[in-house]
């Protein structure tokens, strides 16, 4: 069985992202699922599923981590840009997925200072909750989550900050953080862009080396 989420009313927006995270993480026991967040995000799921999924992606990672760390955040992506549904949609078996509560536990005591900061300037303002606005933002958000789904060396970190952002201004209602989000992609997405080009331009230069390298190499050890 497929489970999409259903809106709740307005009440439960009085409750702050950080404090929400907490308290889900509190009612849990060892072990914590996706369902289990999922229900308590409500109608706020695309932008607290974009901010969790962001956290672990905000610190510097091994190689290849960000191939599975990004993954989740190109299918809230998807779902907030082509999806019939306002909020996030699970399948069962993604859904029923849990994973260890302490580790959870333990990035929201590293993050949660810093959104309880952020917080203190987050209000609802300047937002509209209109559906065509939120999909063209996932086409936004899908392309920093591509991004950061490659494995570009710290490629990840600005990227998932402006999804963060953005994730953070959907789910308190605050457009100004919302468009600030967007305005950190645009300036990390024309980064990592620019980067990328230069690196894919110049792989004919160096393969043409390839010859000359070898020949300095036996050189060297001859």
């Amino acid at each position: 069985m497929e489970i999409g989420l259903a809106r709740s009313d307005a009440s439960a927006h009085q409750e702050k992202l950080s404090e929400l995270l907490r308290r889900v993480s509190d009612g849990a026991g060892d072990r914590i699922s996706l369902g289990q967040i999922a229900q308590a995000m409500d109608d706020r799921s695309f932008g607290a599923f974009l901010v969790v999924f962001c956290l672990p992606n905000l610190v510097p990672l091994p190689p290849g981590a960000t191939v599975i760390l990004g993954l989740p955040l190109v299918f809230i992506a998807c779902q907030m840009a082509f999806s019939r549904l306002d909020t996030i949609w699970l399948p069962r078996r993604l859904r029923e997925y849990s994973f260890d509560n302490k580790a959870f536990s333990a990035v929201l005591d590293r993050f949660i200072p810093w959104m309880n900061k952020a917080e203190r300037f987050i209000k609802p303002r300047f937002f509209s909750g209109n559906r065509m606005i939120e999909r063209v933002l996932g086409l936004f958000a899908l392309v920093l989550a591509v991004i950061v789904f490659l494995p570009i060396p710290l490629g990840n970190m600005g990227p998932s900050l402006a999804l963060a952002l953005m994730g953070l201004g959907m789910t308190e209602r605050d457009g100004l953080m919302m468009w600030a989000g967007v305005i950190v992609g645009v300036v990390f997405g024309a980064i990592v862009g620019y980067v990328g080009y230069e690196i894919l331009s110049n792989i004919p230069y160096f393969i043409q080396q390839i010859p000359d390298y070898w020949h300095g190499f036996l050189n060297f050890f001859g």
